[in-house]
């Protein structure tokens, strides 16, 4: 299958990696080829160059994100980071008709002003807009209304959802939301192939809302049990 993922960031390149290793056809798309593959420094995360990590991956292919989402046959992965993400999606719109877009993107405002600020070990704790009545999946439903979004991945680490084995022996729990029960089971299916096993449906998109703001308690989590950076560690829906 062709498979394509949206961003160059630290989770997609998880999920381009993991895709390939499953045997998909996978297309990564960035805003600009060359200005992605002329940088040498790391990124804000600390993730080598992306020239460098693209040798180190054979068969993958870096295009822009409309060439990207047309070469893909069912599946786009949407890691175009959240403040971005519509004006981005919007511009590509005509190559994602018809597919299913799973979006973990989280709508995250940096280095804004605050009367109460959440300090963390890495600066103040970005905010979320939207936030309560509306979230990013639905703005990115509402903006593309001949795709199908799901939203998904996004109460994980990025290596956690491609690796869920790697905690607690893959006992943990992986939402999906969206209006679209068959792009759903699309996305079950790819969870399952990445080795989920307990995969709870939400129900509409609307409850992306829930999964973006539990954002803050991902890091709350991570801050508790001593880690700074990322969060290796699951939830589990117990019933």
């Amino acid at each position: 299958m062709k498979t394509a993922v949206l961003g160059t960031g630290g989770g997609g390149r998880a999920h381009a990696a993991k895709l390939a290793e499953l045997g998909h056809e996978v297309y990564v798309g960035t805003r600009d080829v060359e200005g992605t593959l002329a940088r040498t420094e790391p990124d804000m995360m600390g993730n080598p160059p992306y020239k460098q990590w693209l040798a180190d991956h054979p068969g993958i292919t870096l295009l822009p994100f409309g060439e990207a989402a047309a070469a893909a046959d069912e599946i786009v992965i949407n890691g175009i980071d959240g403040h971005n993400a519509v004006t981005a999606l919007t511009a590509i719109a005509d190559q994602l008709a018809g597919k299913t877009l799973i979006d973990y993107a989280v709508p995250f405002i940096y280095q804004h002003e605050t009367e109460h600020p959440w300090p963390t070990p890495w600066g103040v704790m970005p905010k979320l807009d939207p936030c309560d009545t509306d979230s990013l999946g639905e703005r990115i439903q509402r903006a593309l209304p001949r795709t199908k979004v799901v939203k998904s991945f996004v109460t994980q680490e990025q290596t956690t959802v491609v690796d869920p084995n790697a905690v607690g022996g893959g006992d943990h729990t992986m939402f999906v939301a969206g209006d679209h029960s068959d792009a759903k089971q699309q996305t079950t299916d790819l969870l399952t192939s990445y080795g989920w096993s307990d995969v709870l449906d939400l129900g509409p998109l609307v409850c992306a809302r829930g999964m973006e703001m539990y954002a803050h308690m991902h890091s709350a989590i991570g801050f508790g049990l001593g880690q700074q950076f990322g969060g290796h560690f699951g939830i589990k829906v117990v019933r």
